[in-house]
């Protein structure tokens, strides 16, 4: 994934006033380990007003009106994630307001994290882990172990 970009999508959703919070690999990143990864994960507030900036801060970046078609009813409905590629780009942002029953945008713990100029809205190492720890895939449980060891999350 282009981290410059990254990092302009982070920034623009921070002029935007965008209620989002930062999972996933990148997320892992951000917490100092090291972690491949192809797209950035953003849980996003699925209410129409802060979806409405969130399309402002990606057309702010992005001339595509592909970002028009994105709607707070798609993030609330059945399957509630929207993957977002920019034409011309390398570039994915899963866009996601619900994982099934276990987490909600208000499920989650974040914290603001200042980086290079951006204040980001980074999930915290445990919610990081209680996302990461149970999943079918491998490289999410070695995440979430990796997580444990590094911050001493204790399990319940």
């Amino acid at each position: 994934m282009d981290f410059d970009r990254l990092m302009q999508l982070l920034g623009a959703l921070e002029r935007h006033a965008v209620e989002y919070v930062l999972v996933g690999g990148a997320a892992v990143n951000f917490h100092g380990l090291a972690r491949m990864t192809d797209d950035a994960d953003l849980f996003v507030r699925p209410e129409a007003d802060n979806v409405e900036r969130l399309k402002k801060a990606l057309h702010s970046i992005w001339s595509d009106p592909a970002i028009d078609e994105i709607s707070a009813e798609e993030l609330t409905g059945e399957y509630p994630t929207i993957r977002y590629g920019p034409p011309n780009e390398d570039f994915v942002v899963d866009l996601i307001s619900r994982l099934g029953d276990a987490f909600r945008f208000e499920d989650l713990e974040w914290a603001p994290v200042p980086f290079e100029g951006v204040v980001v809205r980074l999930a915290t190492p445990k919610t990081l882990y209680r996302m990461k720890k149970d999943t079918v895939r491998p490289k999410d449980r070695g995440d979430a172990e990796l997580l444990r060891r590094r911050f001493n999350i204790e399990e319940k």
